[in-house]
């Protein structure tokens, strides 16, 4: 099948603008190990940061399709923060959690396999719905119903 280019940039930029609109605090949780990112080592854990990307906390913050950038005040001092967007683990809300986190890009070059995302997919899917019929079953013991569904 064809090589698409990757979603994740556009997913990032919705949801940054959705969290936005609704007056939460956007995060992206960054692999701070890959490749050409440049964020302040004192402040990495575990090879993880977490990037509060609010208008109030950044300047000059741009979400292009390959690279997030922005300047940024840490500890005092102004930073310029260049995330290429791959390396991008999930966007969120400080306030309540609510977002997507993303799974690891297939190829470096940002492609995506469609055959392989389908199998992937039908794969999660699969395991998805075995553990949603464990958890459903599980919640009947209790007496109590799961408020999540499978949607397909």
């Amino acid at each position: 099948m064809a090589k698409l280019t990757s979603n994740r940039p556009y997913l990032v930029r919705a949801l940054y603008e959705w969290l936005a609109d609704n007056g939460l605090t956007p995060l992206i949780l960054v692999d701070a190990t890959y490749p050409e990112v440049r964020v302040p080592l004192a402040h990495v854990q575990d090879g993880k940061i977490i990037l509060n990307i609010a208008m109030a906390a950044v300047q000059e913050l741009q979400l292009g399709n390959e690279m997030i950038e922005f300047k940024a005040r840490f500890s005092g001092k102004p930073e310029a923060i260049s995330v290429p967007v791959a390396a991008v683990q999930a966007i969120y809300a400080r306030e309540n959690s609510t977002g997507m986190a993303f799974p690891e890009e297939a190829a470096a070059d940002g492609l995506v396999d469609t055959d392989q995302d389908e199998e992937a997919v039908d794969s999660a899917s699969k395991s998805n719905a075995d553990a949603a019929t464990e958890s459903r079953d599980d919640a009947d013991k209790d007496g109590r119903r799961s408020h999540l569904r499978v949607i397909k």
